[in-house]
């Protein structure tokens, strides 16, 4: 299946690529999320017209994105677990948690934003972590886990 990009896409390729998918993807994801346009000839000349107001929403979420960024860096996230005398948690602190600790410290973001190398945290500490705030904006993040008391 050929489709034309309307999004960046990691990965797969920028704004205005025609690139040759399976068909599920396209079907199942890039289509239905508004992300990509079957490559028909119609679609093709549709496309070419709204080029230039794509390309400033793109670059408008880019901008939006990158200041997001700046704030989160300043940021610093402490989430209180309990936990026993070695340090180990109670069950875990994924990414839900630490979407919902970001959130409430003033910045929204989504769970599915956030990236956890390693798998969930099970230990206190302090860790650090990825937020995918756009395909070209990834945030580094330093949180710490601590014991309630």
């Amino acid at each position: 299946m050929e489709v034309i990009l309307l999004e960046k896409i990691a990965n797969l390729g920028n704004l205005g690529d025609r690139v040759t998918i399976k068909s599920g993807y396209g079907r199942n994801y890039l289509v239905p999320q508004g992300k990509a346009v079957a490559a028909t000839a119609k679609k093709i000349v549709e496309f070419e017209a709204r080029r230039a107001e794509l390309e400033k929403a793109a670059a408008e979420k880019l901008s939006v994105a990158q200041k997001l960024g700046n704030d989160l860096s300043k940021l610093e996230v402490v989430i209180t677990h309990k936990a026993g005398d070695e340090g180990r948690l109670f069950g875990s602190v994924g990414t839900l948690n630490i979407a919902e600790a970001i959130t409430a410290a003033g910045i929204a973001v989504e769970k599915h934003q956030i990236r956890l190398p390693h798998g969930t945290i099970r230990h206190i500490g302090e860790y650090s972590i990825d937020i995918n705030l756009h395909s070209d904006v990834i945030v580094t993040l330093s949180i710490k886990v601590a014991a309630e008391a």
